[in-house]
Formats: structure tokens, C-alpha cells, sequence
């Protein structure tokens, strides 16, 4: 039970803001895209410092949520976590057309029942994961979003796609309904009535129809090199590194944590973030840069 300004909301605020850690392990990269890995890291270097991007790179599958990729994903979360410098996530695909196709059909074929259910617990978990990052995330949709691959782009706090991507919870078509987190998360993004429609009927639906509803922040014609969505959402995140990155993180515990509860407890969590803002030598620099009439340096601390 939420406790209003008690310690239980505290302790909370403070998980959310601080991830799960994991034991032992520092940052570090992954190998190189010349690698057979299904889930890349890159981070940026210094023209664009504390950006992150996640690529997808399952082209034989395209992107669908298998095993080994479901596995690389959980490892390339644990990086970031421990990974102070990074400010921004972009979550994109290095296979063209194609965003994520959702759930690997062919290997779930292959489970029993009880393997099944076990494997989209997983799923789900790993959708949490995404959206239990401290930083923000931006999902940039170039072409398919289906099932499980629109959940994974619901998991993220941001999405752009390009204005021809095609994007819907396809599960009823195939004699399933979304299991990992998207008769959740859809609903808060576009409203229950919405959210039915569209699980209900199985329909796909474009990146333009997409953003005049809600379900994206931004639809982008596409471009000739086919990542309009990708420069869109770089240029995002590009316009959230220079902010007090504590003060984005602790916006967004409050937001998420927030909309879970009612408005009196949301209000507490809100309070108890400020407060943990407060003390941060960010918060000083904000203030300091305004009244000498200078752009603030922010250093997350």
C-alpha cells in the first residue's frame, strides 16, 4: 500500500530512479555490427555525447522476439543501466522495413503450452525492463510494428514512426491477445475505447493514422535512405541530452509511478522526486546559469 509521504513511496522513487543494478558487472560495450549478435549497442561519441541507440539486427526473422534475442536484449539493458553517461535511448532496426515483427511464430510453434507461457512471462518481463529504464526512450518505427513489436515500442516513453510504417496488436488474427504488457499500455496511450478497437479487430494501421490518435508522438515522410523516423527520433533526443539529466529522470519516475495511482498518492511520489532533485548540483547550475544569463552545464550529479 502507498503510504503518502511515508518511506514506502521513498524507497520507490528511489528504485525507479536508480534501476536494477547488476551485481559485479561495470560498464562496457558489446562487440562490434560486424558481429552475429541479434541486439547491437552503440553509443554515440562525442558530437552527440549521451545518446544510446539499441539496434535491432535479426534480419532472417525480421526482428521477431526470439530466444537468443530476447536473451541479448535483457544483456544490453543491464549495460545501460550501469552506464551513468548515457542520457537518451533510441530503440531502432538495422533490418529495412521493418521495425519489429513480434512474437518468433516458428519457435513458438516448437514450446509446449506451459513453455509458452513461461516464454511471454519473459517477454513481459523484458518489457518492463525497457520501461523501467531511468532515461528516456525513444522508439523510431521505419517500417512493421506488429504484436509483440508494437508492445516493445509501447514499453519506450517516446515514438516515432515514419508516416508508411504499419503498426497494430495483430494477436486476435492469430488466435492469441497481447501478453506482454500491450492490453496495458495501449489503453493509457490512446484510451480504452481506442485500445479495444484495435485488439478487438487485430487492424494494422499507418504511422500518420498512428499519430492523429496518439499512439506516436511524430509520423515523418519517409526519406530516400529510409530512416526519417531514425533522424527524427536522433533529433529528439538530441534536443533532451543538454537538460538536467537527474531532473528528466526523476520527471519521469514521477509520470510513470504517478499515472499508477490516484491523483493524491501521484501527487505524494511528485513531492518526494522534487525533493530528491532538490539537493543535485544540477539544480544549483540551473539556477546559477539564469541569473548570469548563460546556458547551464549540466553534469548529472
Amino acid at each position: 500500500m502507498l503510504r503518502l509521504g511515508g518511506a514506502a513511496v521513498w524507497v520507490r522513487a528511489r528504485s525507479a530512479l536508480e534501476g536494477r543494478q547488476t551485481p559485479g558487472r561495470g560498464p562496457r560495450r558489446p562487440m562490434s555490427a560486424g558481429g552475429k549478435k541479434e541486439v547491437l549497442l552503440q553509443v554515440h561519441g562525442e558530437a552527440t555525447c549521451g545518446i544510446a541507440e539499441i539496434q535491432m539486427n535479426r534480419p532472417h526473422a525480421k526482428n521477431s522476439l526470439g530466444k537468443v534475442f530476447v536473451d541479448e536484449f535483457y544483456e544490453t539493458l543491464d549495460i545501460l543501466r550501469c552506464d551513468e553517461n548515457v542520457r537518451v535511448v533510441v530503440i531502432k532496426s538495422n533490418v529495412k522495413g521493418v521495425f519489429c515483427a513480434g512474437a518468433d511464430l516458428k519457435e513458438r510453434a516448437q514450446m509446449s503450452d506451459s513453455q509458452a507461457v513461461h516464454f511471454v512471462q519473459r517477454l513481459r518481463s523484458l518489457m518492463d525492463n525497457i520501461a523501467s529504464l531511468p532515461m528516456p526512450t525513444i522508439a523510431a518505427m521505419e517500417g512493421y510494428a506488429l504484436g509483440g513489436g508494437l508492445e516493445l515500442a509501447l514499453a519506450c516513453d517516446l515514438r516515432v514512426a515514419a508516416s508508411a510504417a504499419k503498426m497494430g496488436l495483430i494477436e486476435t488474427t492469430r488466435g492469441l491477445f497481447p501478453g506482454a504488457g500491450g492490453t496495458q499500455r495501449l489503453p493509457r496511450c490512446i484510451g480504452i475505447g481506442r485500445a479495444k478497437e484495435l485488439i478487438f479487430t487485430g487492424r494494422q494501421i499507418d504511422g500518420q493514422e498512428a499519430c492523429s490518435i496518439g499512439l506516436v508522438n511524430h509520423a515523418v515522410q519517409q526519406n530516400e535512405e529510409g530512416d526519417a523516423a531514425y533522424q527524427r527520433a536522433l533529433a529528439l533526443a538530441e534536443e533532451i541530452v543538454p537538460r538536467a539529466p537527474i531532473a528528466v529522470k526523476m520527471s519521469k519516475v514521477a509520470i510513470n509511478r504517478g499515472s499508477e495511482v490516484d491523483i493524491a498518492s501521484g501527487m505524494a511520489i511528485e513531492g518526494i522526486c522534487y525533493t530528491l532533485n532538490i539537493s543535485t548540483i544540477d539544480r544549483r547550475e540551473g539556477m546559477a546559469a539564469f541569473i548570469e544569463k548563460r546556458p547551464p552545464k549540466f553534469i548529472g550529479k
